[in-house]
């Protein structure tokens, strides 16, 4: 009879032990259990940490509550202002409701992955590439709340979403690249053309200055001699202005002061008995030759 009980016993602890191992289940932290009994969903949600479930009856699916990073693979499409690009994508996202992400879609990450695909495509179609290149934070708002709307009634938050890369063209980068270049050679054409007008203020200001102070012509060149004898030149070649040098010949002390140079005299005018000369010299010349001469240099009548 004692022996009968004790194998009862025995089989009790036994069966007991199995069912107690068919229903254990242990829920990890990041971790929500949803229980289906006859395939009907539970209310209570079963938090981290050992939980029990009827064998056979209930079934307990695990929930991942982790934030997911998923990539959104490159789409391509034509911008607003007719250029082809390849965009990709990063998503970021999380179960909020275990509930609704098991039986309102069969499966959220692939829900989620196909529906950033088609907003990425939408968004390139709505916007033009300088927005793409330079207005990402813009771009990126707009995905997530295209993303989030449809996704909430999924059970899944998107918590982020960005744009990784934008790829163009060869012949559009190397329009662009033109096109930076023209820029920056106008940018330094300009600030060229506004730095020589600053110094032709400048010199116009010296020069004035300079015919003010004739000394400070003088300063200058002196300046200057000191400035390439500090080179170590064996040659120096100073061209020296004759201005500089009747002004040192004026300022130098006791220098003679320079004469008036005196007008010419007028010359004397002929007198009557040179002048009947000149003409009897002339009558035998032509007597003896037949023309005309004047024997007399005409620069005589001026002398």
């Amino acid at each position: 009879m004692i022996q009968e009980l004790l194998m009862a016993a025995a089989g009790a602890a036994a069966a007991a032990a199995v069912y107690a191992g068919a229903a254990a289940r242990v829920v990890k932290q990041y971790e929500r259990g949803v229980v289906f009994r006859f395939g009907r969903l539970r209310d209570d949600i079963r938090s981290p940490g050992f939980t029990m479930i009827v064998p056979v009856v209930d079934r307990l699916h695990k929930v991942n509550m982790q934030i997911v990073t998923m990539p959104v693979p490159a789409q391509e499409g034509i911008t607003r202002d007719n250029v082809t690009v390849r965009v990709d994508a990063v998503v970021y996202f999380k179960v909020v409701d275990a509930a609704d992400a098991l039986v309102r879609v069969e499966d959220y990450k692939f829900a989620v992955s196909q529906m950033a695909q088609t907003s990425l495509r939408s968004i390139i179609g709505k916007s033009d590439l300088d927005d793409l290149l330079s207005n990402r934070e813009k771009l990126n708002q707009g995905l997530e709340l295209m993303l989030d709307s449809p996704a909430m009634g999924w059970g899944v938050a998107i918590d982020r979403v960005e744009i990784k890369d934008v790829s163009l063209p060869e012949t559009m980068k190397r329009s662009m690249a033109r096109q930076a270049e023209a820029d920056r050679e106008r940018r330094a054409r300009v600030i060229n053309a506004d730095a020589e007008l600053q110094a032709s203020k400048k010199l116009a200001e010296a020069a004035g200055v300079m015919s003010d102070q004739p000394a400070a012509l003088q300063l200058r060149l002196l300046q200057t001699v000191m400035a390439v004898s500090a080179e170590k030149n064996s040659t120096l070649v100073l061209p020296i202005p004759v201005e500089l040098l009747r002004f040192l010949e004026r300022a130098t002390p006791g220098a003679p002061e320079t004469e008036p140079v005196a007008a010419p005299e007028p010359a004397p005018p002929l007198s009557e008995a040179y002048l009947k000369g000149r003409a009897a010299a002339a009558d035998a010349i032509e007597d003896l030759t037949g023309s005309s001469v004047d024997p007399v240099p005409r620069d005589a009548d001026t002398a």
